[in-house]
């Protein structure tokens, strides 16, 4: 081979090394609308106002936490835009801002929006579309559904599996109880009623002497309590939204009655349901914890408590370190930040959701220990392990083992 031959092979060599390699980095890029080299647009939905309005801070929290996240560089690189909006805790509305943030402020994804009704409202349009309904704040059995709906999945525990949770509890320690439940009329109190009647089984008809629902257009529920004691029930099983609870617990406080009460975790903030109901109200309160209580002192030198601490000091002043809601929101934003490191330079929504079904023993930084968050193509409820807890005074109480809610027990 003369000189001139080889220098030609040598040069398209390296021609061909250079052109499979560009090849393969923009190979590597690959974005849907939502996503640049520079920017992930990410769309939340929350009731900022209207009934539930107590769980707007998980909104504000997400922001707050990925303004720091912005602040340290981004992720690989990207800035998160996040576009939230209030719907007031109205399907209709919620129908509308989806709708807004996927046609409109072409978003990547939508993450965490708030509520049962709304969720269902708008799972449909996001299945259709196909953009992932991600992390729903809402702990409803049928985001856990990837065959027929693969855009959409929860983050926290299942309802139907704590309320089994407590249904296995009575069974032990109150098989005769007399059981008045109270519930809001929409998917998520029949979702929670749904779990405590299963879970008691063969029982359900003989322990439960009522299903109370309420509206949540109503301004009260003190005339549902006032019918519930009446009644001589000696449980109360409480699946309210934070505002009714609140009214609920200090209403039974009020009236003197005594039952063995269970409270859904969605309500069990300190801040904006125990307290502003009356800690002598709440007393032996029983609920389910996923997250570390910022008020046990426990966890005071825990580190991730310690990073959390620094967040709200830093990031967060505003936030009010008793509201479980504020811990919800420091958590599950955290979720998404690993779901989107994890997706590299290919943000499509595909690849989005093909992340967040492929996440193994993963720890946000307060979990309660021996919880850990997993899914896979088949599986869509990262949480499924829960603790139970008590009210002691002015915080809860952990008790009893880490108990898997996939089958509560």
């Amino acid at each position: 081979m003369s000189f001139v031959t080889r220098r030609l092979a040598v040069l398209s060599t390296a021609f061909a090394v250079i052109a499979a390699s560009s090849s393969g980095a923009f190979a590597q890029k690959k974005y849907d609308t939502g996503a640049t080299d520079t920017e992930i647009k990410i769309g939340n939905i929350m009731p900022y106002s209207g009934p539930a309005s107590a769980y707007g801070v998980i909104g504000k929290t997400e922001e707050a936490y990925f303004r720091k996240i912005n602040a340290s560089g981004g992720i690989n690189g990207r800035k998160i835009n996040f576009i939230s909006y209030d719907d007031a805790y109205s399907p209709p509305k919620a129908v509308e801002q989806a709708r807004k943030l996927v046609e409109s402020d072409e978003t990547l994804i939508v993450f965490n929006s708030l509520g049962t009704p709304s969720n269902t409202a708008i799972q449909k349009y996001m299945n259709a579309k196909k953009v992932p309904q991600l992390f729903v704040a809402t702990g409803a059995t049928k985001w856990n559904d990837p065959k027929e709906f693969p855009w959409t999945m929860g983050w926290q525990p299942n309802y139907q599996a704590e309320t089994r949770i407590y249904a296995k509890y009575l069974l032990k320690e109150k098989p005769n109880a007399k059981i008045a439940v109270l519930y809001q009329n929409d998917d998520y109190g029949k979702d929670y009623l749904k779990g405590l009647k299963d879970g008691l089984g063969a029982k359900a008809a003989s322990m439960i002497i009522i299903e109370e629902p309420y509206e949540v257009s109503e301004p009260t529920i003190d005339s549902h309590i006032v019918k519930l004691k009446s009644l001589n029930a000696d449980v109360f099983v409480n699946i309210t939204t934070p505002k009714f609870a609140a009214q609920a617990i200090k209403k039974v406080g009020e009236l003197g009655w005594k039952p063995l009460h269970f409270l859904n975790n969605v309500s069990a903030s300190i801040g904006s349901v125990i307290k502003p109901a009356g800690f002598e109200n709440a007393q032996d309160i029983i609920s389910v914890a996923y997250l570390q209580d910022p008020l046990d002192p426990q966890w005071k030198d825990d580190p991730g408590m310690k990073t959390f601490d620094d967040f709200l000091a830093k990031d967060f002043p505003e936030g009010n370190r008793a509201d479980a809601s504020v811990m919800v929101g420091y958590n599950v934003a955290q979720t998404l930040v690993q779901v989107l490191k994890q997706c590299g330079d290919n943000l499509t929504r595909e690849n989005v959701m093909k992340q967040a079904a492929s996440l193994k023993g993963f720890r946000t930084t307060n979990l309660l220990p021996g919880i850990t968050i997993n899914t896979s193509p088949t599986d869509f409820a990262p949480i499924e392990q829960v603790q139970l807890q008590k009210i002691k005074g002015e915080k809860w109480e952990l008790f009893g083992p880490v108990i898997s809610g996939e089958t509560g027990g």
